[in-house]
């Protein structure tokens, strides 16, 4: 069974394809990314275990991009007709989708609702649908949310203390973000640990440019880091995470800054780079302080407090937590960030190896790398979203052809 997913940001197209064997185990094929959607000289990259392909060429929209990616998995030979499914990630679902589903109008509909949540990344997600129902008109679509792990949160974890009517008229929530991931890493811990995934309790860190935390409990998400929209929680490399709300309407007063302006810093220019000065890369970061820069020193530092204040608070939420699982850029590649956010824990019963942590070689199933008396296991496991998203698709296809 082959399935394709599609990721469509608000300017690029990111794309894998995979094939399943009746085992479910899946290889994959090929993989690529369109940048400058919209533009004559879009960049297409088409990577596959036979050749590499890197050019320019007018991509006008979204179906225009598509169109590419099908005519590339035909003439390379990959796509013979037999694809089975087309999954797709959509970033919000808000509480409308609790799973994966098969895409038809009322699903069409109610994503584009969730739009005025998302006005950055459902638009776009949907137009891929739309364009994909076009080209591979036979084929079945699925939708994969990134709230959708989260939707066992309970009210006293996703309401604010704001007026309730704000909830029931406007849908103001915690919905949190980045869920595809915290379940597919979690899942892979359940597997290291040698335990059902609905008995594990996990705390799960995807830090990257975008950054958030999950706090797991027997299987299920208990707690997130963001909130109605990615910009609560942590650090990130240029979201502030959490900040006194009230700055917004000090920062309006006192510098005469309008609502969008101070939304455009927020969310732009804050962050690592806000506080660094350097940039949002965390390697370019370490790199200036290693260098005497003491801004960028600082950024290190306030990223780390800032994990180790949520870590706190999910080690109540877990009643003690089988594992703490790192993913994302930083989480999987930056061994410097892990010490300093795991730094004397010990009396909590989290203990680093320090020495296999800074000398790690990531292992697509996950890492452990912490000391053999660790009470919490640390587990260093490299995300795979499309992979999920594959997983998801594939499933929900199977069980539609079942029922056939």
């Amino acid at each position: 069974m082959k399935i394709l997913v599609i990721n469509c940001g608000s300017s690029s197209i990111k794309y894998r394809f995979f094939s399943f064997d009746d085992g479910a185990q899946a290889k994959e094929l090929a993989g690529g990314l369109i940048e400058r959607i919209g533009s004559d000289d879009a960049i297409v990259h088409h990577n596959s275990t036979a050749d590499k392909i890197e050019k320019t060429m007018s991509i006008k929209d979204y179906r225009s991009g598509i169109s590419e990616i099908a005519d590339h998995l035909r003439t390379s030979g990959l796509l013979k007709g037999d694809l089975a499914g087309v999954g797709h990630r959509v970033v919000h679902g808000a509480e409308e989708f609790r799973e994966s589903v098969i895409v038809d109008e009322k699903v069409i509909a109610q994503i584009d609702r969730c739009c005025e949540l998302a006005p950055l990344h459902n638009p776009a997600n949907l137009e891929g649908i739309k364009a994909s129902q076009e080209i591979f008109p036979n084929v079945p679509q699925v939708a994969v949310f990134d709230t959708a792990f989260f939707s066992t949160l309970k009210p006293d974890s996703y309401l604010y203390a704001l007026p309730y009517e704000w909830y029931e008229k406007y849908r103001v929530r915690r919905y949190g973000f980045h869920g595809t991931s915290h379940k597919y890493v979690s899942q892979q811990a359940a597997k290291l640990l040698c335990k059902n995934f609905d008995e594990c309790n996990l705390i799960t860190m995807h830090l990257g440019n975008g950054a958030s935390m999950a706090a797991i409990k027997q299987g299920k998400a208990v707690n997130t880091t963001m909130g109605l929209t990615p910009l609560e929680g942590l650090v990130m490399g240029t979201r502030c995470g959490d900040i006194d709300t009230a700055i917004v309407f000090y920062m309006m007063r006192i510098a005469n800054m309008s609502i969008d302006e101070v939304r455009q810093s927020l969310e732009k220019k804050s962050g690592l780079l806000g506080i660094s000065g350097v940039s949002r890369d965390m390697r370019d970061i370490f790199e200036a302080a290693d260098n005497g820069n003491e801004r960028a020193k600082l950024a290190t530092q306030i990223f780390a407090r800032r994990v180790r204040k949520y870590l706190g608070a999910y080690l109540t939420d877990t009643s003690q937590p089988d594992a703490i699982i790192f993913t994302g850029g930083i989480g999987e590649n930056a061994w410097r960030m892990r010490e300093m956010i795991l730094e004397n824990l010990e009396h909590l019963g989290i203990k680093l190896d320090t020495k296999a942590n800074s000398s790690l070689k990531l292992k697509p199933e996950g890492v452990p790398v912490h000391l053999p008396d660790s009470k919490i296991q640390i587990l260093v496991i490299p995300t795979n979203e499309e992979l999920a998203i594959a997983g998801d698709t594939r499933k929900l296809v199977a069980n539609l052809s079942a029922k056939v």
